[in-house]
């Protein structure tokens, strides 16, 4: 809420609506929203069935320079973000309350998003805006400090925070809320969480992408929908600088957010691959303990043609402890193949409205570019109207 400013944004209010359908959509699959686990459940807001966006209006009003101590106790130069917030239901009855306000740092949307990411798994979770300025086809200034790239960030941060809002699911989370209104104490909940253990390790991730053999077919499509998303988003982009295009950063490369939710897609596959197959191994040994038929070669059945069988009892408790050790694989097995399922089920779900959504913004961010074009032109054709005038009175 930018001072003078009384009416939600054109951007709000198009995302609460959206907000309201999808909402509606969201009521016939409530049986997924119900399996999402306790901890979501303990973090999600009582109010189902609408968005965060429809009952607040949302702003990054400003950004300001600071200077303060970082950890090490040295002198850093930062920027800040004054976040506004306002009961949406105030705004319709023609009230105009003072807006609730708090400052928050370009690292505490950072710790958001990576919550939410870890938290929802299965969802594009929208992507900020970049940290520091380096693309240098923008023709910006490469100073994090240059006041057209803090605009810039400013204007993403909003967007990322109205998007978040508008979102069925992600919106309804009581961390979200506590960014938006409690400005001390905020880390802490969060980190109460314990999400940073649940996060996948990178190395673990990357290595399952090259070993997984059965990945689900649709994600594959994701994945090359990913790369084409990014191929053409990054032309638009740079046609975007050499035009001067100047609306928000709408276009913003979110194949990484794509990417993200296939990287967990191939991640559980790969642990029910593996333990699949450790379950096999073990049934495996089973049969041979059980038969005394070794059918393939170990060191164990070398053993036992060089120095004899084991006594009756060393079996026993052998075969015993794999009974177990199957039976506690067997569970795992379930456990993976219905967390595998239901991410697959959920993400697919996602996915389709983020491909609605980024319709929805391609379509908006080409409109205000012709629209920003024919005024261009109407202005350069009276600039040329008014010379012609100036030359044939002369």
């Amino acid at each position: 809420m930018r001072p003078g400013s009384t009416t939600p944004s054109g951007a709000q209010r198009r995302m609460a609506e959206d907000g309201k359908e999808e909402s509606v959509a969201t009521d016939d699959d409530s049986d997924l929203t119900a399996a999402d686990g306790t901890s979501s459940l303990n973090n999600t807001m009582v109010e189902d069935g609408s968005t965060l966006l429809r009952r607040m209006e949302i702003c990054v009003a400003e950004a300001e320079k600071r200077s303060g101590k970082n950890a090490v106790n040295m002198q850093e130069t930062f920027t800040v973000y004054l976040v506004e917030t306002r009961p949406m239901d105030a705004v319709t009855e023609g009230r105009n309350p003072a807006p609730d306000s708090l400052w928050r740092r370009y690292s505490e949307f950072e710790l958001l998003r990576n919550y939410l990411i870890v938290t929802y798994p299965y969802i594009v979770v929208p992507p900020l805006p970049e940290k520091r300025a380096e693309f240098v086809w923008h023709k910006l200034s490469a100073d994090n400090m240059d006041p057209d790239f803090v605009e810039r960030r400013r204007v993403g941060l909003e967007n990322f925070l109205l998007r978040v809002a508008s979102h069925p699911v992600l919106s309804n989370d009581k961390i979200l809320y506590h960014f938006l209104t409690e400005e001390h104490g905020w880390k802490e909940v969060v980190y109460e969480t314990g999400f940073q253990a649940k996060a996948d390790s990178r190395l673990r991730a990357l290595s399952a992408t090259f070993r997984v053999r059965n990945p689900d077919k649709r994600f594959m499509e994701m994945k090359h929908y990913s790369d084409e998303l990014q191929s053409h988003t990054s032309q638009l982009l740079r046609a975007r600088a050499r035009k001067t295009f100047t609306s928000t950063d709408i276009l913003s490369t979110r194949e990484s957010a794509v990417r993200a939710v296939c990287r967990k897609h191939e991640l559980t596959q790969f642990e029910l691959e593996m333990a699949s197959q450790d379950l096999i191994s073990k049934k495996q040994q089973r049969e041979e303990l059980a038969t005394g038929i070794v059918r393939t070669f170990s060191f164990k059945g070398m053993t036992n043609k060089l120095f004899g069988q084991e006594a009756p009892e060393q079996r026993e408790a052998r075969l015993k402890l794999l009974e177990e050790l199957i039976a506690e694989g067997e569970d795992t097995v379930k456990e993976k193949t219905v967390e595998c399922e239901e991410h697959v089920e959920k993400a697919w779900v996602d996915m389709q409205r983020f491909k609605e959504q980024k319709d929805k913004d391609l379509r908006e961010a080409l409109i205000n570019y012709a629209v920003m074009q024919i005024s261009m032109c109407k202005k350069g054709i009276q600039v040329w109207s008014n010379a012609k005038e100036c030359f044939l009175k002369m």
